[in-house]
């Protein structure tokens, strides 16, 4: 098994957790934040939530030039709390919240691939994760 760098990032977001929860993992929620930048969509999700089930995302450019699938199966679940699953390439995430008070923290760690640098990929993913906030914030009831 190949030996991949690890990076992280991170965001805190003003919901609650149950909301934060449903808003990374159902899939009506998941293509209304899951891509880093405006020009790219994510027009299809599914998800098994559950060890051993499997998810795919679909990435696409807007213009519908470029695209690819970004899937893995999970390999740990616990729920309201951690996700971790592995990609086709044998690298692994991890997915965890903690909740304070009204707020959830996010804090996504990932292996890095080796086509882009380490930078590109933090930066990406962290574009990802404020989109997921921006979105969550902007459907969490104020006074859940």
């Amino acid at each position: 098994m190949p030996t991949f760098k690890k990076i992280t990032v991170s965001v805190i977001v003003h919901a609650n957790l149950k909301q934060s929860w449903e808003a990374l993992t159902s899939p009506s929620h998941i293509v209304n934040w899951n891509f880093a930048s405006d020009d790219w969509c994510c027009p299809r999700a599914t998800t098994d939530l559950k060890v051993n089930g499997v998810f795919n995302y679909r990435m696409e450019s807007k213009d519908g030039k470029v695209g690819f699938d970004f899937n893995g199966k999970y390999t740990k679940v616990i729920s309201q709390n951690l996700i971790e699953y592995v990609l086709g390439d044998d690298r692994t995430v991890s997915i965890e919240l903690r909740e304070f008070g009204e707020k959830t923290e996010v804090i996504e760690s990932f292996d890095a691939e080796t086509e882009n640098s380490l930078e590109l990929q933090k930066q990406g993913w962290q574009a990802i994760l404020n989109n997921f906030k921006k979105y969550t914030e902007m459907i969490a009831p104020s006074n859940p």
